[in-house]
């Protein structure tokens, strides 16, 4: 039988085994070299271990009522609720310029709709007509419309507060 160490796959790192194979009366030998990376004495790395339940974890191999069955769940729900806080998704709504004045929208009962306005949304130079100030502010909001009256509402010194503008959708 020959020596296998003679072909320095022996060693420290490394176990050698031979092994003789008789055929048609010749005999033949054979060596097998077996790699480790740990040191002498000690076990290898469960490595193969982790990349099997990585590949299980991916493969979602487990039953339900499991710990690793608990532990992928609970990792999905940690990517769903938290991962908006560290990945842009750029998913953020367009943002919209409204007039930056008050106004309320109320029915008026008949398929119209009442806009109360802030007086200090419109001037009073008279470079534009009411009118037309009021409709500039309310279109952005309800789209086409004409207006179909307006007043003034006045506080008891005779200062206009707000206007009252009665519409209706074209």
């Amino acid at each position: 039988m020959p020596n296998c160490s003679a072909t320095g796959h022996s060693g420290p790192s490394g176990a050698v085994g031979c092994f003789a194979i008789a055929k048609n009366s010749s005999a033949y030998y054979t060596c097998r070299v077996e790699i480790t990376t740990a040191a002498d004495g000690a076990s290898p790395a469960p490595a193969n271990g982790f990349w099997h339940t990585i590949r299980s974890y991916i493969l979602w191999q487990h039953e339900r009522g499991t710990l690793h069955y608990d532990i992928m769940v609970t990792v999905i729900l940690l990517f769903v609720f938290f991962s908006p806080y560290w990945i842009n998704f750029n998913d953020k709504p367009v943002p919209r310029n409204p007039h930056p004045t008050g106004v309320i929208v109320t029915p008026d009962g008949q398929g119209g709709l009442i806009y109360q306005i802030e007086a200090s949304a419109v001037s009073q130079d008279g470079a534009q007509p009411v009118q037309d100030q009021l409709l500039r502010i309310i279109e952005p909001i309800s789209g086409e419309v004409s207006i179909v009256k307006y007043e003034s509402v006045s506080d008891h010194n005779g200062k206009v507060q707000n206007y009252r503008v009665w519409v209706r959708r074209e």
